[in-house]
């Protein structure tokens, strides 16, 4: 019940079992924690055992829900046979990786695109291979690709980052209208500036770049923002809950911006 005495909205999740990748901080423990605020079951993944099983104790204790955990990298192919294994048959996949490093289009060369391709475009694929046949048999599944605002607006420094992430976008623009009938949908989370150490360290770089301050590359940075701030974790993660929700059962294949207003375009 709500202040007003009304009833919350009910995701119709509780009871669901989730795969959230990356998700021992930042946006992906966000959305993991938001699943299970609706009762979702989760079985979590992250690089370092360490802050991942501080993570799911605090979880387990928050919210009651079970929460299992595989300390793997889901980027490599080794890594993805741990977590499905652990995984099994889930009905949400939020699929999540750090980005690739930054720099200019010069720096880079073959190996630094295919490791771009294989953490951010190859490592959801895989993972929608594995698992979307088996919610497609079960009749109802979510997969969530977190990716970036930078598909819809690129970022000259993150140039390994767009190109993969675009790469990943189509390929859902496709494979989420041939799965739809099946009651399997696929999104994309594009976030904009958050909350989380990714931007503390693009702005530590940029203000070593510009000679300037960390405080005032902060500031520069969020006065192009309309809503004047970064966005938090819990946000992004409601918005990951809700496109997992029985109520969203009609938005397929779409590319989400949770970015205060920055991308400034009229589609």
């Amino acid at each position: 019940m709500n202040n007003a005495g009304e009833m919350a909205m009910d995701f119709g999740l509780r009871g669901k079992r989730a795969l959230v990748c990356a998700s021992s901080k930042g946006l992906g423990r966000g959305c993991a924690e938001a699943l299970a605020g609706e009762g979702v079951s989760l079985v979590l993944n992250a690089r370092g055992a360490e802050a991942l099983e501080a993570t799911a104790a605090e979880i387990r204790d928050r919210f009651g829900v079970p929460v299992e955990t595989v300390a793997a990298d889901i980027t490599t192919e080794a890594g993805r046979a741990e977590v499905l294994a652990v995984a099994g048959e889930v009905d949400i996949l939020v699929t999540n990786a750090g980005g690739p490093p930054p720099g200019t289009w010069t720096d880079w060369d073959r190996d630094d695109f295919i490791a771009a391709l294989d953490a951010n475009m190859l490592t959801p694929v895989a993972l929608i291979q594995a698992l979307v046949p088996g919610m497609m048999a079960r009749g109802w599944g979510r997969v969530i690709n977190i990716t970036s605002r930078a598909v819809k607006a690129p970022l000259a420094a993150l140039g390994l980052s767009n190109s993969a992430r675009a790469g990943l976008t189509g390929f859902v623009a496709g494979t989420a209208r041939q799965v739809a009938h099946s009651g399997v949908t696929i999104n994309n989370l594009l976030p904009g500036s958050h909350d989380t150490d990714r931007i503390r360290t693009m702005d530590a770089r940029n203000a070593e770049l510009k000679g300037i301050s960390i405080d005032t590359q902060k500031a520069q940075r969020l006065a192009t923002n309309p809503v004047g701030r970064d966005g938090t974790p819990e946000e992004f993660g409601a918005a990951c809950a809700f496109l997992c929700s029985q109520q969203a059962a009609f938005i397929v294949g779409q590319n989400i911006l949770a970015d205060g207003g920055e991308v400034n375009a009229t589609i």
